[in-house]
């Protein structure tokens, strides 16, 4: 939890402390020359000469000397700590608490008695300028933690945190590498993956369900703060030796493009009519960085059509969130469902098309009752080219029109000029057949015919109807005038004719990225809300690509 942050940074601290001068406290002048020497020489050491010195069976015994020294110092970090905890972990509370929380301060607040043990280490393969340690770490701890918790309602609680347990690796990067004791400038420190931790909440002469949804709130805020703040690759920089680490801070290193499409078959959470699903995506659940959809009224199977950027600071370990709620209104509002795709997972440059299933926990997947899916569409740019990446602005590969405007001098991704273009253009369908159609009359066949629209038009195309058949031909084509792209959704929907009418069978939403950045392409689609049936449609993009007028939307 947040105060982890600190417990973490006086570990580094007593580490740095214990490894760099218990040894040398009674140590001669001539030995101290001997050990400028030696200093000097360590900087410039590999990491594989490192591991020669300190070899793999003397783990065991080092880590036993350094747990015994931990618990002497523990005292001291625990003073120290508490102190550091309430003046720099509140500021970070603010950042990440629920919006039923109106703030959290700390009322009480000390580590206890029990320090950490180390149980494992391993030094990590790294450059030259630099070594990363591991440690893994265990802590049943017994702190006194108070939280005295304002919320939105005006009503205060004293909130008891207990019974905390952590099982975690601590990474430990010391960088740079200087000719000075203790030989390493500064420290960047962080968890390596996913931490548990385990803790009870109570609230001080009162239960917890006073108040409807208090408890997953906190408990939402704190785990919050340890992903974001200490999960790799977040760091805490901690300065050794003065000095300027700005390059070890993590920086942008690219643009997510996200539209949330649209979710199909979500469980209701209403006993009378339907829920209000609305959505909330972040990459870190910082409220500044989270985007939030607009509410969709009495809807399980909502088409929202909107459009976010998230900054990437680490493509190969991040990942996108979303997580849909029903809006409650002035109660609190109740998740329906959340899922995560990695960012590893998406190539740059290239459309992702995901339909994600949703579950009630990403971390305990216990319940598998089906909650419904949603669609997204990702778009990765990186800000430079990336090496063995092939880049699809990239000069070699036939552009179209909208990646000729985007294309920079760098061969990277011109963000900023992007955001001004509306891409305009003719994009013709063929509606080329289907597959599979559910039979819609007592003679087990359907009579289908297909309707296209924009989401942001009024004109409707149809095709002819095919008679009597579960695989209709068509090879019909259609075009349509788009007028900003990007920001659009074509709608095809089949249909079965009837004398006395029509029957919906079932429908494709797809947005029109994918034929911006392609230009032609054709597919296979999964016909929603239909038993079954597949739609095979081929696209080709025209692009007319204009600048905004940016003094009239100023």
């Amino acid at each position: 939890m947040a105060f982890l942050f600190g417990a973490l940074l006086g570990l580094v601290l007593g580490v740095g402390v214990v490894m760099a001068f218990a040894r040398i406290e009674n140590s001669r002048a001539e030995q101290r020359r001997q050990l400028a020497a030696t200093v000097s020489s360590f900087s410039k050491l590999s990491v594989q000469d490192l591991k020669t010195l300190i070899p793999t069976e003397a783990y065991p015994s080092w880590l036993k000397w350094l747990n015994q020294e931990l618990v002497k110092i523990w005292p001291f970090v625990n003073e120290a700590a508490s102190e550091l905890i309430k003046s720099s972990v509140e500021p970070v509370f603010e950042q990440y608490k629920s919006f039923i929380l109106a703030s959290i301060h700390f009322s009480k607040l000390t580590l206890g008695t029990v320090a950490p043990q180390f149980t494992g280490v391993q030094i990590l393969d790294s450059d030259i300028a630099g070594i990363t340690m591991e440690l893994d770490m265990q802590w049943d701890g017994n702190p006194n933690i108070v939280l005295d918790i304002q919320t939105t309602l005006g009503i205060s609680l004293p909130v008891q945190v207990k019974n905390i347990g952590f099982t975690g690796t601590l990474r430990l990067l010391f960088k740079p590498l200087v000719a000075e004791l203790p030989c390493f400038g500064a420290v960047c420190v962080s968890l390596r993956e996913k931490s548990k931790v385990d803790f009870t909440l109570k609230v001080v002469g009162g239960e917890m369900t006073a108040i409807p949804g208090i408890s997953d709130a906190i408990e939402g805020t704190i785990r919050d703060t340890i992903e974001d703040t200490l999960t790799w690759p977040n760091r805490i920089i901690v300065p050794i030796v003065p000095g300027d680490y700005s390059d070890l801070e993590l920086k942008p290193v690219g643009l997510l493009e996200v539209k949330l499409v649209e979710a199909r078959d979500l469980k209701n959470k209403d006993l009378v009519g339907k829920s209000d699903p609305f959505a909330v995506l972040y990459i870190r659940p910082l409220s500044a960085k989270t985007k939030k959809s607009k509410t969709i009224n009495n809807d399980l199977n909502p088409i929202w059509n909107e459009h976010y950027e998230f900054v990437v600071e680490d493509s190969s370990t991040q990942h996108l969130t979303v997580k849909i709620y029903d809006d409650e209104g002035l109660q609190p509002s109740e998740i329906i469902g959340c899922a995560r795709v990695d960012l590893s997972d998406v190539m740059p440059g290239k459309v992702k098309d995901v339909w994600l299933e949703l579950v009630k926990d990403l971390e305990i997947q216990r319940d598998k009752k089906p909650r419904g899916q949603v669609h997204l569409e990702l778009l990765y740019y990186p800000f430079e080219k990336q090496e063995g990446v092939s880049n699809p602005f990239a000069g070699q590969i036939q552009l179209t029109s909208l990646e000729k405007v985007l294309k920079t001098e760098s061969n990277g991704y011109d963000v900023n000029q992007r955001k001004n273009v509306i891409t305009r253009g003719v994009l013709s369908v063929t509606v080329i057949s289907a597959e599979d159609i559910p039979a819609m009359d007592v003679m087990g066949k359907a009579d289908p015919f297909v309707v296209l629209y924009l989401k942001k038009g009024e004109t409707k195309k149809k095709t002819r109807v095919v008679t009597e058949t579960l695989n209709p031909i068509w090879n019909q084509t259609f075009d349509f005038v788009v007028e900003d792209a990007l920001h659009d959704l074509l709608i095809v929907e089949v249909w079965d004719h009837d004398t006395f009418g029509k029957d919906y069978i079932g429908r494709c939403i797809l947005t029109l990225t994918r034929a911006i950045l392609e230009g032609e392409f054709q597919d296979t689609y999964v016909l929603q809300g239909a038993k079954s049936g597949k739609l095979n449609l081929h696209f080709k993009w025209t692009a007319q690509p204009i600048y905004r007028d940016r003094d009239r939307d100023q």
